[in-house]
């Protein structure tokens, strides 16, 4: 993966740092399992080293805050299973058992200096649970492409927050079909100007690949080129509003071939590669990202 690209083996998180995130009572729920088979939900299956797994994984990505943040590194990709974009304050989701990506979110704001945290979300699903961690929130911008509808049943261009985060949670709600240029216009038409608006200190984004035209649980047509030239695109609002300060977290991805070479390809651009040059106009997605920008123009400058 380059020169520059170091391995690192990760810490589990801390009941703290997932209490920020998750009830206590989910929380022991989990920890009841430690150890064992079971199931917190019908799609959250338990191996004996599941929990164990959840945790490193959690882990990981605070990991990857902390060292973005201490300046030990530029960019960092949290490389986990499993995922965690769905999970719930109280209950499990959909293949994940923590949010990492939230855990990571709170603890780049309670530990690590930051005050305004960007979370792009381009995972095929939508990501109802780090949605809901900051729904009331403006000390975080949660802006997710994804499939709609489709599971889990959330993520349409209404839901936009409450309160103090109204207009801080972006939702693109792509029909089935989509493809690099459409992913690329959204990044580019919505979330750049957001970003600029927003200023962020530190930009998170949930990987899932699961939108590869290849993956089987997925109905999108992007490329590990498109994951590619969107990795620059965030990378570019890093570099203008954080001082770089980039993590990637793997969420989905269900075809081993595609995951892996599109992750391969987010880290060659994460390592300096220059990434693909797609000027592609969207072919499914433009009133999706047209409807986006009529609900949020009142908040941001589009």
């Amino acid at each position: 993966m380059g020169a520059s690209a170091h391995w690192l083996e990760p810490t589990a998180a801390s009941r703290e740092q997932i209490q920020r995130v998750h009830s206590s009572t989910h929380i022991d729920r989990v920890e009841t399992l430690r150890g064992k088979r079971g199931a917190l939900d019908g799609d959250t299956s338990l191996s004996e080293n599941s929990v164990e797994a959840a945790y490193l994984a959690a882990g990981a990505a605070v990991d990857a805050v902390t060292a973005v943040t201490a300046g030990s590194a530029q960019h960092a990709f949290a490389l986990v299973r499993p995922p965690g974009h769905h999970a719930e304050a109280q209950a499990a989701m959909g293949f994940c058992i923590f949010n990492n990506v939230a855990v990571a979110a709170e603890h780049a704001l309670a530990e690590c200096g930051c005050e305004r945290v960007l979370i792009v979300d381009w995972d095929v699903h939508h990501g109802n649970g780090t949605q809901h961690s900051f729904w009331a929130r403006r000390d975080v911008l949660f802006f997710s492409m994804h499939q709609f509808p489709f599971y889990p049943g959330t993520g349409d261009v209404d839901e936009t927050g409450r309160d103090a985060g109204e207009g801080y949670n972006v939702n693109v709600p792509f029909p089935a079909g989509c493809d690099d240029g459409d992913y690329i216009a959204a990044a580019r038409d919505l979330l750049v100007p957001m970003a600029d608006s927003f200023a962020p200190d530190l930009v998170l984004v949930s990987a899932g690949f699961d939108a590869h035209r290849v993956d089987p649980l997925g109905g999108m047509n992007t490329t590990e080129e498109g994951f590619a030239a969107m990795t620059a695109i965030v990378r570019d609002i890093a570099a203008k509003h954080a001082q770089g300060r980039m993590v990637l977290t793997l969420e989905g991805g269900y075809d081993i071939g595609a995951l892996g070479r599109s992750a391969r390809a987010c880290v060659d651009v994460l390592n300096g590669a220059t990434a693909p040059a797609l000027s592609l106009p969207p072919t499914r997605g433009l009133s999706a990202i047209k409807g986006t920008a009529g609900q949020h123009a009142k908040r941001w400058k589009l």
